[in-house]
């Protein structure tokens, strides 16, 4: 931690190989963030260059409470978020049905996958979903956040959740019969 605050503190004095050494030790973890929430690499890349300007832009205002990488994560969810709704290819996905509110089943089969697998299944979520889903189960906010993140309703940020949770379900089900892929227990 005193690690990070002294790296800090070289960035705020503009000292270029900390900047250089910041980036260099979180941008392989951050350009993974980004890519569960966009649909290409090229997007990705993208929304990390414009993540790490606002790293840089906002470093004053990391205090020290918490991990450094904690505090530039949730700089690249935001950033990408900001992305996917400035994008003119994701405004269409991005649109939340209002029709689309039914309840959806809880009951889970019990899956092994791999965690590659898995990432790719998530990928080939619709834009909502993708982001709801990252959002609250691999970032861990709560629906409320979702909901002011996205300028939606909580209830919205619940069904879409559960929703992209039975299609993840859905498709780990009917791929379990091909071993190479998705392995299901019974």
């Amino acid at each position: 931690m005193t690690d990070h605050l002294a790296l800090v503190k070289n960035c705020l004095k503009g000292k270029a190989p900390a900047q250089k050494q910041l980036y260099d030790k979180f941008a392989p973890t951050m350009l993974g963030v980004c890519y569960r929430y966009t649909k290409s690499t090229q997007d990705a890349e993208d929304v990390l260059q414009e993540g790490f300007v606002r790293v840089f832009t906002f470093l004053n205002q990391y205090n020290g409470e918490g991990e450094l990488g904690a505090w530039i994560r949730r700089i690249m969810v935001n950033t990408a978020l900001n992305y996917l709704k400035k994008s003119q290819k994701y405004q269409h996905d991005l649109l939340f049905d209002k029709t689309q509110l039914a309840a959806v089943s809880s009951n889970d089969p019990e899956v092994l996958l791999h965690a590659k697998e898995l990432a790719e299944l998530i990928r080939q979520l619709p834009t909502p979903y993708q982001a709801i889903f990252n959002l609250h189960a691999i970032e861990g906010f709560s629906h409320v956040e979702i909901g002011q993140m996205l300028g939606i309703n909580e209830n919205t940020s619940r069904s879409q959740y559960m929703r992209a949770r039975h299609l993840l379900i859905s498709w780990i089900t009917n791929t379990s019969g091909n071993k190479n892929k998705v392995y299901a227990r019974k």
